[in-house]
């Protein structure tokens, strides 16, 4: 944005309204993940409200904390860091604080998460080159004590990356949950033997015996098994 987009958000709430974030307010977000040098007119009219509702509601955004920062985005093989590594660590649980503040003085590191699994942290590397990776692996982690162990991946190709996701990335009416079963479907078989419904009152599988299935869980039929079925509905 065009407008004092460097300065540092005030207190959440403290301008306009309230925040609670709407669909428009997503939609200024979508904009801005396109082009964040948007001006506020040509930002008000992608989104579709007057110029005044759009300086206020970037403003709130930011004010908020949902806006945390401008930044550019570079190519990194253009800028010699043509090497991405994941760096997966073990930590000695009671060192965690050496740990980061270790890490923090190694500007390979673009970015670190603590995780769950069998490592405890996860590190993303640019380099220049292969033997930079080794040389930050055997020289640099292996010499803090608060290091336990690293697996070392090495990235081939960085297939998506997106700068941010949003909820209104899946679209208006979209929805995680599977879709309910199509009536007509279910009214071709209506001579054939009454089934059980299922957990959401769906019709069974074919050949189930009447019990429930639970949600989350699949029979699998055989070929034979269903074609058998099918002779007996008909």
């Amino acid at each position: 944005m065009s407008r004092n987009s460097g300065q540092e958000g005030g207190q959440p709430g403290r301008i306009g309204i309230g925040l609670e974030l709407d669909a428009t307010h997503l939609k200024i977000l979508e904009v801005l993940r396109e082009n964040g040098r948007i001006s506020v007119a040509a930002l008000a009219e992608r989104v579709g409200i007057s110029r005044a509702n759009a300086y206020t509601r970037f403003e709130a955004l930011r004010a908020d904390g949902a806006i945390k920062r401008f930044t550019a985005e570079i190519d990194h093989v253009r800028a010699g860091l043509g090497i991405t590594a994941l760096i997966f660590v073990t930590v000695r649980q009671q060192m965690w604080r050496q740990f980061r503040a270790q890490l923090a003085q190694m500007p390979e590191v673009e970015y670190c998460a603590i995780t769950t699994g069998q490592h405890d942290a996860m590190i993303q590397v640019r380099v220049t080159d292969v033997a930079a990776v080794h040389a930050m692996v055997t020289d640099r982690l292996a010499n803090i004590p608060a290091v336990k162990a690293t697996e070392t991946v090495f990235i081939l190709d960085e297939v998506l990356r997106r700068p941010y996701v949003l909820p209104s990335d899946r679209g208006p009416g979209r929805s995680s949950r599977r879709p309910p079963a199509d009536p007509a479907a279910g009214s071709a078989r209506s001579t054939g033997p009454a089934r059980s419904a299922g957990p959401a009152g769906a019709a069974g599988p074919a050949g189930s015996t009447g019990a429930e299935v639970p949600l989350g869980m699949m029979r699998f039929v055989g070929a034979a098994e269903g074609r058998a079925q099918l002779q007996q509905d008909v």
